[in-house]
């Protein structure tokens, strides 16, 4: 992922930052608690694609 292009990435329903994760290739939000992928190096920063992340995932950040 591009350093500058996730600069500027936010999430898409509450506005806030969001953490890159390589090794499942998804950047969180961790207000929303949503994972949203990354396909073929373009994010998919639909809420409908996003997948519920538990609390417990975020402890590693």
């Amino acid at each position: 992922m591009d350093k500058k292009l996730l600069d500027i990435l936010v999430c898409p329903l509450c506005k806030g930052p969001l953490i890159y994760d390589s090794k499942k290739s998804e950047l969180l939000c961790k207000a929303d608690r949503l994972a949203y992928p990354i396909r073929d190096d373009i994010p998919v920063m639909l809420e409908d694609e996003a997948r519920q992340v538990a609390q417990e995932e975020f402890s590693k950040y």
